[in-house]
């Protein structure tokens, strides 16, 4: 089924995160140890986290195939203090494309290449930021749901 990507206006979320500098086909393996930082030191900070969700926020070079800067992320309530590797960092507020992605994460870059399309075929371009909130997780791919989330530029 291919995506339906939307425009929207979304405010900035706040992260705990961890930040790496990966190639797009090395999130599989990056995500899990930056991942495993952040929810160890959201066990020491109660109530900073509430329900929020995994959030990778991807800071992309001008080559989309070129590696870069990962936030590897949890949403969180509140600004604190850095500690080891996990800092406060946010997604951007502004107009967005998104798109939901539903089904196993193997196949999530059609749902970018989707967006992709979309802003190509509008003429719009990117500012240089996206981001994948990630649903809740299940056993079933088909029933995984994750948002694909691009900063538009202004035009």
């Amino acid at each position: 089924m291919a995506a339906v990507v939307s425009i929207q206006s979304v405010p900035a979320r706040k992260l705990a995160a961890v930040r790496r500098r990966v190639a797009i086909g090395a999130v599989g393996s990056a995500w899990r140890p930056a991942l495993d930082q952040v929810w160890k030191f959201l066990g020491s900070q109660p109530g900073l986290r509430t329900d929020g969700h995994n959030i990778f926020l991807y800071h992309h070079p001008t080559d989309r195939d070129a590696p870069m800067n990962v936030d590897f992320g949890v949403e969180v309530t509140r600004a604190f203090d850095p500690s080891g590797e996990v800092y406060v960092t946010e997604t951007p507020a502004g107009e967005v494309a998104m798109a939901v992605h539903i089904g196993g994460y193997d196949r999530l870059r059609e749902t970018h290449d989707a967006i992709h399309a979309w802003a190509a075929a509008r003429q719009r371009s990117f500012g240089g930021r996206s981001w994948e909130i990630y649903g809740d997780w299940s056993d079933d791919p088909s029933k995984l749901e994750t948002t694909v989330v691009y900063l538009l530029s202004q035009p």
